[in-house]
């Protein structure tokens, strides 16, 4: 009786009962199997990842980012929009908590080694597949730049780097500030570049409010300073960044060019396949191009 009080409570928490789980497998393409197993889990995360882009438009469209789960699944599921890590991570785990799956919520900090601690800005997800902790995860799909796949977070597994379509990680237990975290680090140009880091204190939908407060509205956020997308796929990360178009290849190869307005305009519903309206394209070359 206990359990399913406290399982109930779990849904209720994160409003995981009002996903529409079969639009959202839609909304991917995901048509695989559905029992809480490595496979199953790395097929939902690469079809979530190929169709749901990186994007932070409602600060320019709406004033600032709405991140309950009905909002977000009206957003990226019905009018098929994209959204960022409070958003994506969201209605992943949404989803995979409905298949089977158990999912942890970590708020982490952004950023390279070194520096003033940054805030805890982005939401990632702690995932483990089967009845043991063999099969841990680290989910990350609204980071941008996020990890082709699940990386792995049993030691066993994760004690060097993971290559996944020519991209390297690796996740590392440090030290930090007295603290103990756990880092993400890309291999970047010949070096380990930290992306994030986050600690084993569960995150809770007040502690994702609060932070998605700061990081679509505060004028330090940078994603107040202009429209940013990001397109992952398996051989190649396209972005926009104000008017800055990259595209970065395994082994960080880049290529950058600034884009017209109507370029800029041109490339949303076409190489990003965004569903805007008119009115919302002329907001977004209307926004801010950065500081």
């Amino acid at each position: 009786m206990t359990e399913n009080l406290s399982s109930e409570r779990a849904l209720d928490d994160w409003s995981i009962a009002k996903l529409d789980l079969e639009a959202y497998l839609g909304r991917i393409g995901y048509t695989g199997p559905r029992d809480a197993t490595e496979a199953t889990l790395h097929g939902l995360y690469r079809a979530h990842l190929g169709q749901v882009r990186f994007e932070n438009f409602d600060v320019f469209l709406r004033g600032g980012v709405a991140v309950d789960l009905e909002s977000i699944q009206e957003k990226i599921v019905f009018r098929r929009r994209g959204g960022y890590c409070y958003e994506q991570a969201q209605l992943l785990g949404a989803a995979l908590e409905r298949i089977g799956f158990s999912v942890d919520r970590r708020l982490a900090r952004v950023g390279p080694d070194g520096g003033p601690a940054t805030g805890r800005t982005h939401l990632t997800l702690r995932v483990t597949a089967g009845d043991d902790d063999s099969g841990i995860w680290l989910v990350d799909p609204g980071f941008g730049n996020s990890p082709p796949a699940p990386l792995s977070l049993h030691r066993d597994r994760s004690g060097g780097a993971q290559e996944v379509d020519g991209w390297i990680y690796e996740v590392v237990p440090d030290q930090e500030n007295g603290d103990a975290v756990t880092k993400l680090r890309e291999y970047q140009a010949g070096e380990w570049v930290t992306l994030h880091r986050w600690d084993d204190v569960r995150a809770h939908p007040i502690d994702v409010a609060l932070s998605n407060h700061y990081t679509s509205t505060h004028p330090d956020s940078w994603f107040t300073w202009q429209p940013i997308l990001v397109r992952r796929d398996r051989d190649a990360l396209r972005s926009i960044i104000g008017r800055l178009y990259s595209v970065v290849r395994p082994g960080h190869v880049k290529e950058r060019r600034l884009l017209t307005d109507a370029e800029f305009a041109a490339a949303l519903t076409d190489e990003f396949a965004l569903q805007l309206t008119t009115d919302e394209i002329a907001t977004l070359v209307a926004a801010p191009t950065g500081r």
